[in-house]
């Protein structure tokens, strides 16, 4: 029994072309070792042409070109891969028209099935032509907000505040808010006592804010006092606001608390925050 096994087994090792076999994986470790090298000449090439693109008399827009370079960098990697797959199955023997004509007629079965590619493809393109964002904006985009890290021709990779990198197909796109256009509004709300006189507080939020005006450049309008906007169980609340250059809001806000927080302490307003009492239970005799 063992000696038929091992006649068949010569048999079938004895019909293979070695030399064949040989050259066909060097044709196709060679495809791959050319893929590659295209893909990362390409990108060089891609990253100089528009870094050049910067620095004429009028250059296009630095988040502009770092969303061209991206969607270039996507377009070139899907097409040499395309490229390298077809020559690897003709350099296998495979018959690549006989998959075409195949592919023609499964067509609409393939179709149905490629429908979310091509939906994917023709929103990047919408993105990148009607500008609606690009890599460096933060954005909220269906509820995921984050800085826009790359936009290809079928994701976009928006990285969150923890670092987390969410990847979107850009055919389920549908709703985007772009806070990197325009100026943002930093928005601090204050709680003081009910026994604090209003029109005293409202003053000194005012100096606060001219403050800020006149040593954050990021703040690009004295900041407005609105008012009361809240009474509380704990206070009343008021409202200070700063028009801010995009993305500065978050740091203004942090630095508007702390100096109305020093001018508080300074004037002697307080700010209320839950106090403990504790009554000591006196033992009947």
């Amino acid at each position: 029994m063992w000696d038929n096994i091992v006649d068949a087994v010569g048999q079938k090792l004895s019909g293979i072309d070695y030399t064949q076999l040989v050259s066909k994986g060097i044709g196709v470790l060679l495809t791959l070792i050319i893929a590659a090298i295209v893909i990362r000449s390409g990108n060089f090439i891609i990253q100089r042409v528009m870094e050049a693109q910067s620095k004429r008399k009028f250059p296009m827009d630095e988040k502009r070109i770092n969303t061209l370079i991206s969607i270039l960098k996507s377009i070139l990697r899907y097409a040499v891969y395309f490229i390298a797959i077809v020559t690897i199955l003709d350099t296998l023997g495979v018959p690549v028209s006989s998959l075409i004509a195949a592919a023609g007629i499964g067509g609409l079965a393939i179709g149905f099935g490629a429908q979310n590619l091509v939906k994917d493809v023709i929103t990047g393109f919408f993105i990148l032509f009607e500008d609606q964002f690009a890599v460096g904006d933060y954005v909220s985009i269906d509820g995921i907000n984050g800085t826009v890290q790359d936009i290809g021709l079928r994701v976009t990779k928006i990285q969150g505040f923890a670092g987390d990198v969410n990847i979107i197909p850009n055919g389920s796109i549908a709703k985007v808010a772009n806070f990197t256009r325009g100026n943002n509004t930093a928005i601090v709300d204050v709680t003081v006592s009910y026994e604090t006189n209003l029109d005293k507080t409202i003053v000194i939020l005012e100096e606060v804010g001219r403050a800020m005006r006149e040593e954050h450049p990021e703040v690009q309008d004295t900041p407005k006092v609105l008012g009361v906007v809240n009474l509380g169980d704990n206070g009343v609340t008021l409202r200070i606001i700063a028009k801010t250059l995009p993305m500065n809001q978050w740091a203004v806000e942090r630095e508007l608390r702390k100096r109305i927080k020093e001018a508080f302490e300074k004037e002697g307003i307080e700010i209320p925050y839950p106090k403990t009492v504790i009554i000591p239970q006196v033992k009947k005799a």
